[in-house]
């Protein structure tokens, strides 16, 4: 039959049918013609337009992000945190992490791997402005704990701080130390603070930090209560001019909390924005990033 087909195409003076080509273990017949590229018109030069524009949009975050850290007095950019966790970190009973039935978790420092560490900012003494703007500038994420007592006064600052980002969370309402009270006036302490949180700034916090970082079980058990998810304390506390350690080896970890306050002048001859950019800067020269300890807790 072939032999038949090929004569007539030669006495019709055409060509005989070009061989079919042997299907593809992969990909059938089309797979054997892999090896002839599809060209596309214009796609290789919106390729290179695609990659050259995102190229230019690297480099304008990076020199604005230069800009910032020039303009506060930084020695370098602060170092991006990685992309937020689809979810919350697993707890287990390890070191840094407190665990019992019925109770939130007290955590000193949060068990991952990245190195990125948290700084928390407690009570709402100071309410500066330029600490505010410095921190959006520079994108740093902040958590925020605070007291009642402290920020009734000015509950409009710690809105703005929550529209840029900045997460607000239970300091109480008094600041009391709470291991010396009964259950009923712990439960009030940290309750009532959940509702006028949820008043003043449209949130009921999942974290509470206890003033001074006291607690006892009735203080896990009232937090529990309030709808309560955690309570993290620390690992260093920030100053200005110094960090306090909680380890003799003096160096940060990986999920690491660190522990300032809302002061400035009065108390640390030293501004919020100096507080930071101290923070800022210690937390760069070791290799870490800042991420926002909401998202991890």
């Amino acid at each position: 039959m072939l032999a038949a087909v090929c004569l007539t195409a030669v006495v019709a003076g055409c060509a005989a049918p070009a061989a079919q080509p042997e299907p593809s273990p992969t990909g059938g017949a089309s797979a054997a013609l892999g090896a002839v590229p599809l060209k596309v018109p214009g796609l290789a030069r919106q390729e290179e337009e695609g990659s050259g524009e995102a190229d230019a949009r690297q480099a304008d975050a990076a020199r604005a992000a230069l800009e910032a850290a020039q303009r506060w007095g930084l020695d370098r950019p602060p170092l991006k945190a990685p992309p937020r966790p689809a979810t919350r970190t697993a707890l287990t009973p390890v070191q840094g992490v407190k665990l019992k039935d019925g109770r939130p978790p007290v955590v000193f420092r949060v068990p991952i791997q990245e190195k990125v560490v948290f700084l928390t900012i407690d009570d709402g003494f100071e309410k500066d402005p330029e600490f505010s703007r410095m921190a959006r500038e520079l994108g740093i994420p902040v958590s925020a704990f605070l007291s009642d007592y402290l920020v009734r006064d000015n509950y409009g600052y710690f809105r703005d701080l929550h529209q840029q980002g900045v997460e607000i969370n239970n300091h109480t309402i008094n600041h009391r130390n709470l291991k010396v009270l009964d259950y009923e006036t712990q439960r009030q302490e940290i309750c009532d603070q959940q509702d006028q949180l949820e008043r003043q700034i449209g949130v009921r916090p999942r974290l509470f930090r206890p003033p001074y970082g006291e607690y006892n079980d009735d203080t896990l058990r009232a937090a529990a209560s309030c709808g309560v998810q955690a309570v993290p304390l620390w690992n260093e506390e920030a100053f200005p001019d110094h960090m306090e350690w909680r380890y003799d080896d003096r160096t940060l970890h990986p999920g690491d909390i660190i522990l300032t306050h809302f002061r400035g002048i009065s108390d640390w001859k030293a501004t919020m924005p100096d507080l930071l950019r101290k923070v800022v800067n210690d937390v760069t020269a070791a290799g870490f990033s800042l991420g926002r300890l909401d998202d991890y807790l």
